[in-house]
């Protein structure tokens, strides 16, 4: 990754609107894709419950702070992981079985690529917003990320439980995508905060050899 892209008093060249209109277009193209094709309707209308509020916060958060065309492309990196495992159910996951066939595991662990890569994709927009719209103490620029990734990751999972639990009873076990691991949740929160501490580490690492803090 490239953090050089930085003004000289110390803020982030913003993403084109041209660059966000594509990937908004990539990704309704792709979102309206997997419904159509979907294995299990009921699981990827659970599963997309939060993607519309998400995407929508995601605007007013840009409206509020322009994030870097970095930024923006590590969350429309995410959102795409996250519709594709919702297509055929985390658990079912065509590239997550494949990857179980050829590394001889015991299940399909797409869905915990998808947990970590929440923490490792996610982690640096919101550094951004710490660093340079809100400019607070840059080591809190490097912390507030991962105490973000393990609060949200763990309300997560209750939603999760709670969504699958009253309202979907029947399909609750695709949705949940446990796969008989009695700990994946608690195993999905440490993969999140697992991939927002090498980023963040990654990130200032790379500052601090570029010599900025």
């Amino acid at each position: 990754m490239n953090y050089k892209a930085e003004s000289r008093n110390g803020t982030n060249y913003m993403a084109a609107p041209t660059l966000i209109g594509a990937y908004a277009c990539l990704f309704g193209a792709f979102w309206a894709y997997t419904g159509f094709t979907t294995s299990n309707f009921t699981n990827w209308l659970l599963e997309n419950t939060l993607t519309i509020p998400f995407i929508i916060l995601l605007y007013y958060l840009n409206r509020w702070h322009k994030f870097s065309a970095l930024a923006v492309s590590l969350i429309f990196i995410f959102l795409m992981l996250h519709v594709y495992g919702s297509q055929h159910t985390y658990a079912e996951n065509p590239f997550g079985d494949w990857v179980k066939d050829q590394l001889n595991l015991q299940r399909n662990h797409f869905d915990r690529m998808v947990h970590f890569g929440f923490g490792f994709l996610l982690a640096y927009p919101m550094h951004e917003i710490f660093r340079y719209k809100l400019r607070l103490a840059n080591w809190l620029t490097y912390l507030l990320p991962l105490e973000i990734t393990f609060s949200m990751g763990a309300l997560y999972e209750v939603v999760e439980w709670l969504v699958a639990d009253i309202f979907f009873k029947e399909g609750g076990a695709d949705f949940l995508g446990m796969q008989g691991d009695m700990w994946d949740a608690q195993k999905d929160i440490a993969l999140a905060v697992l991939g927002t501490s090498i980023i963040m580490l990654h990130v200032f690492l790379v500052r601090k050899r570029l010599g900025a803090k």
